[in-house]
């Protein structure tokens, strides 16, 4: 069973986006300089808004919440996302739509590859959806989205 996974998993990563855009190498690895706080266990805290309108909404520029060299890399996305609320602060949804766009990191497994994951978020109660990767490898500051206001 262990095989068949790691055969699929080498399989995803060696087609996944192979014609896209590279991640910006000063944007891989660990280069975090802001400190991380949380509110909760399941909340970070996040105090710093980009000025960049691509943070988190481009594959070549995710939010890179790192985790993956601790196990924690999905939890360390959700604790993202939870952080996040509308520009009026109205509470958002979110769901995990899958993984894609293989790229080249010091913190990979296979080969030193890594998949960003994308998410649906939205405003609940609203109609409107956008897409935000995230990157559970490398870690990077995290930052309020354009567009979005933070929980206290």
């Amino acid at each position: 069973m262990r095989i068949i996974l790691l055969i699929l998993l080498v399989a995803l990563i060696t087609i996944s986006c192979s014609s896209q855009k590279k991640i910006s190498k000063s944007k891989l690895g660990d280069n975090r300089t802001i400190e991380v706080n949380y509110i909760d266990d399941n909340t970070y805290q996040l105090e710093v808004a980009s000025d960049d309108n691509t943070y988190g909404y481009l594959k070549e520029n995710p939010v890179n919440v790192g985790g993956v060299k601790e196990m924690s890399g999905p939890s360390n996305e959700r604790r993202f996302l939870n952080a996040l609320l509308g520009p009026n602060g109205e509470e958002v949804g979110y769901y995990r739509v899958g993984s894609c766009c293989s790229f080249k990191t010091p913190n990979g497994y296979l080969n030193k590859s890594g998949l960003l994951d994308y998410y649906k978020v939205y405003i609940k109660g609203g109609n409107d959806t956008l897409i935000m990767y995230l990157n559970m490898y490398d870690k990077g500051d995290l930052k309020i989205p354009v567009g979005f206001s933070a929980r206290k």
